[in-house]
């Protein structure tokens, strides 16, 4: 019995999967200043012309160029696990599986959508790329993706992260990245919040404003900004993710999966994971697709579905999602991949049709998750991770209750080797249980008062 299912480098993916075509209820477009749809032309100060084609594209599958499969093949496909140690601690019939997205150079599943975003900003005659960064994953992948290709990177990390996580600056810097700490002097976004909360521990939404504003600024127009999770294309190109366990699955002899679990902050490796088996479900499959979230920020589990910019700074449209407000500032929990105000419009969408079950989770279940997998199976996860594993831990403790095999598979999105200020946290007792408090989502949620109405439009069937 394996306990490792390898790919040949021959059976990659060689198209992404776009759950766009097939959600039975159509995602609601994108809103501009003005309340109206917005024209691709309105993103083109922002993003490259190719990448906004695949932004709106609504064909089922895409086509991976060449470069970009020679570029992913440094590390993948990447390996599903058979977590046996991890069951046979649980005394569990379920069998659970998990894909190892921390093979990556960066150590996450980021590079699988930064490679793809630099290639085609590169492609399209761009020499810089601004980004935002939380944890340090995404900034430290979009460095990586631009030392290949040839582009100048430049990152804005949370403040909270850049303090408690310097190692990721390292990292970026390694790969030729430039690294600022979020809210910052260099832009106008960060200056303003600076003067009303000098003391912020900064905010994806933040970061998020300094990066764009960076990236539009730049008169010569050779600069670009680039997102590592929320957008259609980003969570497209993450796609490959489920598409290679699919065929995995098949090899390890498994004909049903009964569970699909992914953590949950912005939506890109839950969707990498989820969406290719949402296209099963959408066609007859019955499977629970669980996404997980920390209670700290309960984005699809308690904020409502309604349009709101991606940034504090409103300089994104306004989109269609399950949002906290735009100008949230969460708490400075570990988990600070998962610190996002907004949920992906397309993740959004399936939750509100029913095909996707969103779950949160306190952050010291997740570590004790964290402890008990690196004991069992030996990997010191990412705190972000650690939200799947606790849900399947979860999940296989209920198939132990039932006496019921299940079939049990989620997307380990990095390792947690850069993170383990966390871990000493958590056995130090520092750490603490922190569910958002209403009165708190209240008072974010005034800020977006007056925005356009969304339909939470659905077919019913889920």
């Amino acid at each position: 019995m394996s306990t490792k299912i390898f790919l040949n480098e021959q059976d990659i993916p060689r198209q992404w999967y776009n759950l766009a075509a097939d959600l039975p209820t159509p995602m609601q477009p994108p809103l501009g200043p003005d309340g109206n749809p917005i024209s691709p032309e309105m993103l083109a100060p922002v993003f490259p012309m190719n990448l906004i084609e695949q932004e709106m594209s609504q064909e089922r599958w895409i086509d991976i160029p060449e470069p970009i499969l020679e570029l992913l093949l440094r590390w993948r496909p990447s390996p599903l696990h058979r977590a046996r140690y991890l069951e046979k601690a649980l005394g569990t019939p379920a069998r659970i599986y998990y894909k190892n997205e921390s093979v990556s150079p960066a150590g996450s599943h980021k590079p699988n959508t930064a490679v793809a975003q630099a290639w085609y900003n590169k492609q399209f005659g761009i020499k810089r790329l601004t980004t935002e960064t939380g944890a340090g994953q995404w900034g430290s992948a979009l460095s990586f993706a631009c030392s290949l290709i040839g582009l100048e990177c430049k990152v804005f990390m949370v403040r909270i992260s850049f303090d408690q996580k310097p190692f990721r600056k390292t990292m970026m810097q390694t790969w030729g990245g430039q690294c600022i700490a979020s809210p910052s002097e260099e832009t106008q976004a960060g200056r303003d919040v600076l003067a009303k909360y000098p003391d912020t521990p900064g905010s994806l939404g933040i970061a998020i404003s300094e990066a764009i504003e960076a990236a539009v600024s730049d008169e010569s127009g050779q600069t670009r900004y680039s997102l590592g999770s929320v957008l259609n294309h980003v969570l497209l190109h993450q796609t490959i993710i489920g598409l290679e366990a699919k065929k995995q699955l098949v090899i390890a002899g498994e004909k049903k999966v009964d569970v699909v679990i992914g953590c949950a902050g912005g939506g890109s490796n839950f969707a990498g994971l989820a969406f290719p088996f949402i296209n099963d479900k959408i066609n007859g499959a019955d499977i629970d697709i669980l996404a997980v979230e920390p209670a700290s920020c309960p984005t699809l589990t308690r904020a409502p579905f309604i349009y709101d910019h991606g940034d504090i700074a409103k300089m994104t449209p306004l989109l269609p999602m399950h949002s906290l407000g735009h100008a949230f500032v969460p708490p400075p929990i570990h988990a600070g991949g998962l610190r996002y105000h907004g949920m992906a419009p397309l993740v959004s969408q399936a939750a509100v049709e029913g095909l996707i079950t969103p779950e949160s989770i306190m952050q010291l279940e997740c570590y004790e998750a964290a402890m008990l997998f690196a004991q069992t199976e030996g990997m010191i996860i990412a705190p972000e991770t650690s939200h799947a594993v606790a849900m399947a831990i979860r999940q296989a403790k209920q198939a132990k209750e039932e006496a019921k095999e299940k079939v049990i598979v989620f997307n380990l999105s990095g390792h947690g080797l850069m993170d383990l200020n966390g871990y000493d946290a958590y056995m130090s007792g520092k750490l603490f249980n922190y569910s958002l408090p209403q009165e708190d989502l209240d008072k974010s949620l005034e800020a977006i008062k007056g925005h356009p109405p969304v339909t939470a439009a659905k077919t019913g069937k889920w």
